[in-house]
């Protein structure tokens, strides 16, 4: 009787070590916005998927590394990097020469520009008509620069934040905003199949988008040479038809091999 109670004091003792054990970290935390249709959100089963999901993972697996998915609002992908919590960041992040400063991209695997969208009703056909009015982006975006730097050149009343497309855009279908700048090609995936909307105007930025990480992220020469071979094998051109529907230009970072983004 004795022994059976030693016995169980010791299985208790045991289960309560090995449940107190933190299980394996993946090899690669990856920080995403999840909303940010297609290019990273959730499917109707929960799972996440789009076109930096597909990517990453691709990536991950030519490399032998483990992938951990973390949601993460944009705007708090910058110091997640920054401060290791995460390895990797994408959600469309666009390269620029001020985020160049403190951190690092791959080579760029998207070309896109901003666009401004409106309700078919309105009668807004061109930026010079958000004059007065109240206009959405998503926080920390390149959007939101546009606007923030062009507030009184276009003379718009107010500058709305968000964390992510969907919220913006229900926002403009109930009359909370008058327009919304974002990327063009999540917008132009949104609205496909919602006819209220509308791309008033697009945007050229010529902005190029690749993965963020820390200047001193060890794997950053493994992932641009990974990156370069599934551009040449034509697997990121094959992910770009895959969730937008149409093959990539030849001439576009999806296809062509490019340098590393410095300063």
């Amino acid at each position: 009787m004795k022994l059976n109670r030693i016995a169980a004091r010791l299985a208790l003792s045991f289960l309560a070590a090995a449940a107190s054990v933190p299980a394996l970290a993946a090899d690669w935390v990856v920080g995403a916005n999840i909303g940010n249709v297609p290019w990273e959100f959730q499917d109707a089963s929960g799972k996440f998927v789009g076109f930096e999901i597909d990517l990453v993972n691709e990536v991950a697996k030519r490399a032998g590394k483990t992938v951990q998915i973390e949601n993460i609002p944009f705007n708090g992908l910058f110091p997640a990097v920054q401060s290791g919590r995460i390895q990797i960041a994408i959600s469309s992040i666009t390269i620029t020469p001020k985020r160049l400063e403190s951190l690092a991209f791959a080579q760029p695997y998207y070309d896109s520009d901003q666009s401004l969208s409106v309700l078919k009703t309105a009668k807004i056909e061109k930026l010079e008509d958000l004059a007065g009015k109240n206009v959405g982006v998503d926080t920390a975006s390149t959007g939101d620069i546009y606007a923030t730097e062009n507030t009184a050149k276009l003379k718009i009343a107010k500058i709305a934040r968000y964390e992510g497309l969907a919220p913006a855009m229900l926002d403009l279908a109930s009359g909370r905003i008058d327009g919304y700048i974002s990327d063009i090609p999540a917008v132009e995936y949104y609205i496909k199949n919602k006819p209220q909307y509308k791309v008033a105007a697009r945007i050229p930025t010529n902005e190029r988008y690749s993965f963020m990480f820390a200047k001193t992220f060890a794997d950053a020469a493994s992932i641009n040479t990974i990156l370069t071979t599934l551009k040449k094998e034509g697997f990121i051109a094959a992910t770009h038809k895959k969730w937008f529907g149409s093959s990539p230009p030849d001439s576009s970072s999806s296809v062509k091999v490019m340098d590393v983004p410095k300063l």
